[in-house]
């Protein structure tokens, strides 16, 4: 069964500003859909926020596994990614936030950068698909980044028109001739 969930960084960090880790987060989803059974069928990544609506196959470990490898390899990867950035000119706050953040917890991490709740929601009819689809791909209009939700990269809006050249594959869903209303 689909859920919409969602992953939001520590004290709303806009690391996701970065096009490097915006990619780091499309390689890992990929790499979940290939190698964990992912499945996804909508997804945006935002400047402090990624939403998503995924499955997990039935011969996977589940959906909530899948969703800890990913965070918990993608935290590593920000992380090293920090550390190594030289270039970085926010680096030592967001070290700084994601140090505090992991301070709180009992998990015994050096850092953290996602918060532990997903916010997940169990898709139960045609209509609320066509809801949360509408509320991802609409999400860099309301910011004001884009006029159109299919001119944002990061996001499955461009799938659902039929765009060739989109960043990441997923399982497109027949949803009918209310296209209009999500992208």
């Amino acid at each position: 069964m689909p859920h919409f969930v969602t992953f939001t960084v520590v004290g709303w960090v806009d690391i996701f500003t970065r096009k490097q880790c915006r990619d780091m987060l499309i390689e890992s989803l990929k790499y979940c859909v290939s190698n964990k059974g992912l499945l996804i069928y909508g997804y945006i990544i935002m400047s402090n926020h990624v939403h998503l609506i995924i499955a997990a196959r039935e011969d996977s470990l589940g959906l909530s596994a899948i969703i800890g490898d990913f965070k918990k390899f993608t935290s590593k990867r920000i992380i090293s990614w920090l550390l190594e950035s030289p270039k970085e000119s926010r680096k030592d706050w967001m070290l700084d936030i994601f140090r505090q953040h992991a301070l709180q917890t009992y998990r015994n991490e050096s850092y953290q950068i996602w918060t532990h709740d997903n916010h997940p929601e169990e898709v139960t009819s045609h209509s609320f698909i066509l809801q949360k689809l509408a509320y991802i791909h609409n999400n860099p209009v309301r910011a004001g980044i884009v006029r159109n939700p299919s001119e944002y990269l990061y996001s499955s809006a461009g799938n659902y028109i039929g765009l060739k050249d989109v960043i990441l594959e997923i399982n497109v869903l027949d949803i009918g001739s209310d296209i209009g209303l999500v992208c």
